[in-house]
C-alpha cells in the first residue's frame, strides 16, 4: 500500500466513520477501486479507526473530561450512571471481539456483494427514522443503552454502518436526538483503543506482520484523524437539526452499485 493509497483510504475512513454510510464498507470499496487486495488482515482498518477515535476524543474532550471528573467524586450521580451505561453498551461488541474475531475479520475478504447488502440494510434503518414518530423523546436509559450496544455489535459486519445503526436504533427507541449521536461516538472509544493496544503489544503494526509500510499506516492514521475532527462535529449537529433520509438514499444507491459490480 503506497502513501497515496493510505491517504485516500484515511480520507474515506475519516468521513465515513461519523457519517452513517459505513466506514468499513467504504474501505472495502476503496480497496477494490485502488486494486488493493482485501484479505483477513485488518491492521490498516484498526489504525484508521484509532485515528477517528482520537478525533472523537478531541471534539468531545470537554464532555469526556466532565464525565470523568464527576466519576471520581465516587457518587452515583447522572454522569457516573452515563459512564456505566456506556460500559453496558460495550458488552455485546466485546463478546463479538473475544469469541468471533477471526470470523469477523474473514468477512472483510468476502467482497462487494456482502458490503452492498449491508449498505442496503443501513439504508433501511436510516429510512425508518424518517417515518417513525414518537410523542415524547427520552434520555438514554439502561435498556436502550444495551440495545444500542447490540446494534453496535451487529454493525461489525462490513457495509453495515456502525454510527448509522446505533444512531438509528436510538432514534427508533425515541432517544433524544441531541444525546444519541454523542452516545454513539463515545461507546466505541474503549473497544477500538483496546484493539489498537493489543495489536501494538503483539507487534501487529510492523511491516513484517501487516505487509503495510509503517509510513503508510502513519499517513492513514493522521488523515483519518484530521478529517474525522471535522466530520464528527458536523455529524453531531446534523443529527440534531435534520433527518437522515439523504444518507439512506446514498447507502441504497451505493449498495446496489456494489452488488452489481460484485456479481460482474
Amino acid at each position: 500500500m503506497s502513501g497515496l493509497e493510505a491517504f485516500i483510504l484515511g480520507l474515506i475512513q475519516g468521513l465515513a466513520e461519523f457519517l452513517p454510510i459505513s466506514s468499513s464498507g467504504h474501505l472495502v470499496i476503496g480497496k477494490e477501486i485502488l486494486g488493493i487486495e482485501s484479505g483477513e488482515n485488518v491492521v490498516f482498518e484498526t489504525v484508521v479507526h484509532a485515528g477517528t477515535v482520537l478525533s472523537t476524543i478531541t471534539i468531545l474532550r470537554k464532555e469526556i473530561l466532565n464525565l470523568f471528573l464527576k466519576l471520581f467524586k465516587f457518587e452515583w450521580n447522572e454522569e457516573t450512571q452515563y459512564i456505566f451505561k456506556i460500559f453496558l453498551s460495550m458488552i455485546p461488541v466485546m463478546i463479538v471481539g473475544f469469541f468471533f474475531k477471526d470470523y469477523v475479520e474473514a468477512l472483510f475478504g468476502e467482497g462487494l456483494v456482502l458490503v452492498g447488502s449491508m449498505l442496503l440494510l443501513t439504508a433501511l434503518l436510516l429510512f425508518l427514522t424518517r417515518f417513525v414518530r414518537f410523542k415524547e423523546q427520552k434520555s438514554i436509559g439502561w435498556g436502550s443503552s444495551f440495545v444500542i450496544g447490540i446494534a453496535q455489535a451487529v454493525a461489525v459486519l462490513p457495509g453495515l454502518s456502525r454510527s448509522g445503526t446505533t444512531i438509528a436504533t436510538g432514534l427508533l427507541m425515541s432517544v433524544k436526538k441531541e444525546e444519541v449521536a454523542q452516545f454513539s461516538f463515545l461507546m466505541v472509544l474503549i473497544p477500538i483503543l483496546g484493539e489498537t493496544f493489543l495489536n501494538g503489544i503483539q507487534g501487529g503494526f510492523t511491516e513484517a506482520a501487516s505487509g503495510i509500510p509503517v509510513s503508510s499506516l502513519v499517513i492513514g492514521f493522521l488523515t483519518a484523524y484530521i478529517v474525522g475532527c471535522f466530520a464528527c462535529k458536523w455529524m453531531i449537529q446534523l443529527v440534531k437539526r435534520s433527518n437522515l433520509a439523504w444518507f439512506a438514499l446514498y447507502c441504497a444507491v451505493a449498495g446496489l452499485i456494489a452488488i452489481i459490480f460484485g456479481l460482474v
